[in-house]
């Protein structure tokens, strides 16, 4: 007996037939017009979208439409504009469950299994966008590729779910132009005739792409969908049963749920490095806010501390429109969090008020702008040290310690790029003599090197890579340079070039 996975998943597909005419009208207007959409395609302008009744001009070229319909409204097709559009719905749809993805054709697909009455959710969705003024087509079934081929070609209800899917046409298949050409030539024209034949001639007709779309069609294959984002570890969510329409009380409610979360990583030992805040506004608008720490942390104060100042850097205020009717708290990223022992000194007390001005300071001008320095494992001066966002730098590294009493090998500060500079030097594999930068001419008093900075092994036989010989300087004012003459004399290069690299004080 063949095993069917109807009893266990079930998806829900939303399709938008005229996606692009709906979006264009929206802005534009234009109701009664026939509209159009064109792309270049095999060197000509063809139709590749219309609005509802226009489909019988799809796929023709533009010249070809105009002579049976002058009249018509052309618009460029613009499909960034189209995915945007689904990008905005389906963040809206994350209400009803974390596992949603975008179809390739103007569609959404949503795992509704163990998120409750199925027909409830599809009758809330469709109602909403409906609301929005958009045409949409829906459907439920036991696989992703079933629900979304019935939402697209499903002409008339039937009896039952397996019974509609055999009704489909074999254009469900979404097989090439010759493979489904020739399954019409052999009598085939629904799912169903399909599903009446045995399975091994048709494979090795027509291949196993097409055996294995069939199954998952027909519920015998299972079938899964990758959702648009990763689903977070820990979900907190708060429903109202009517729109809040206060700001303020929707931030107290987050605050209700940051202790909820609290409790819970409290129990498991663990901590969030990442909140996530989702604020879902009646007319399908949603708002993100997101927290990020150096440490796990799972304080209902400290992380509300940290929203607050995410709101207070806000450009655009958070607008509750109509109101909110779900806010929802995540937690993405949660790491173990021991109990921490206090030394007498202070010392955790300090590193952890440390560590909490750092995530302020980040959160509210910005996670890029703070960067803490970790060093890397190479000889490459530039190369040597990392400038990470310093929430996400880690906290334990190694530096390596300069001699006592000894002067530092590195300057504190390091030029990128390094500078050009005119050296006259006593022989020309010898340290300078003297150098000109920035039209300063600097007398040499002291010198310390060469030190021999060869290039990476797998740059040195392209010629991407030159010896670089660094000598440690310091002029008639006592001021250190930190400077390097690029290419060996003679063998790399004839006339090696100078730069200046760092300063030492």
């Amino acid at each position: 007996m063949t095993r069917r996975f109807s009893e266990t998943r079930r998806f829900l597909a939303l399709y938008w037939p005229h996606l692009a005419a709906d979006r264009w009208r929206r802005t534009n207007g234009g109701a009664d017009s026939l509209l159009v959409f064109t792309a270049k395609q095999r060197g000509a302008m063809r139709i590749v979208a219309t609005c509802e009744g226009g489909r019988a001009l799809a796929g023709l070229t533009l010249a070809d439409a105009r002579a049976r319909v002058p009249d018509l409204v052309v618009v460029a097709h613009d499909p960034v504009a189209d995915l945007r559009l689904l990008e905005h719905i389906a963040d809206g749809c994350d209400r009803y469950t974390p596992m949603a993805t975008l179809d390739s054709d103007a569609g959404i697909t949503l795992d509704l299994t163990g998120c409750g009455d199925e027909g409830a959710i599809a009758d809330d969705v469709t109602t909403r966008l409906a609301r929005a003024g958009w045409q949409v087509r829906h459907a439920i079934a036991a696989t992703p590729e079933a629900a979304q081929a019935l939402a697209r070609y499903q002409t008339a209800p039937a009896t039952d779910e397996a019974a509609a899917v055999r009704r489909l046409p074999i254009t469900a298949l979404e097989a090439d132009d010759e493979t489904e050409l020739a399954l019409r030539r052999a009598g085939m024209r629904t799912i169903g005739d399909l599903a009446a034949r045995p399975s091994a001639p048709l494979v090795a007709r027509f291949g196993a792409d097409i055996g294995d779309r069939l199954a998952r069609l027909l519920g015998k294959s299972d079938s899964r969908i990758t959702p648009r984002r990763a689903v977070p570890a820990l979900v907190f969510e708060r429903r109202f049963a009517e729109p809040v329409a206060s700001a303020d009380y929707a931030l107290a409610m987050l605050g209700e749920l940051a202790r909820e979360a609290e409790i819970v990583l409290a129990q498991q030992h663990r901590g969030g490095r990442c909140y996530a805040a989702r604020f879902y506004r009646s007319d399908g608008v949603a708002r993100d806010l997101v927290v990020e720490a150096s440490l796990p942390m799972r304080g209902a104060r400290d992380v509300m501390r940290l929203f607050g100042e995410r709101v207070a850097a806000l450009a655009d205020p958070i607008d509750p429109g109509f109101g909110f009717d779900l806010i929802r708290l995540a937690v993405p990223v949660v790491e173990p969090m021991a109990p921490t022992q206090l030394q007498l000194e202070g010392g955790a007390v300090a590193e952890g008020e440390l560590v909490a001005l750092i995530d302020r300071l980040s959160t509210r001008v910005g996670k890029g702008r703070f960067r803490r320095l970790r060093p890397r494992d190479s000889h490459i001066p530039e190369q040597a040290v990392l400038a990470l966002p310093a929430v996400d730098a880690p906290q334990s590294a190694q530096w390596d310690a300069p001699e006592t009493g000894e002067p530092p090998l590195r300057p504190i500060h390091l030029f990128d790029p390094p500078q050009v500079i005119d050296v006259i030097a006593e022989v020309p594999d010898g340290p300078p003599h003297r150098f000109r930068w920035r039209r300063t001419l600097h007398e040499v008093k002291r010198v310390e090197g060469p030190e021999r900075i060869a290039a990476q092994w797998w740059q040195r036989d392209d010629n991407r890579g030159l010896t670089r010989d660094y000598y440690r300087i310091e002029d008639a004012q006592g001021r250190r340079f930190w400077i390097f003459r690029h290419g060996l004399y003679g063998s790399e290069r004839t006339v090696p070039d100078w730069y200046m690299h760092g300063l030492f004080a």
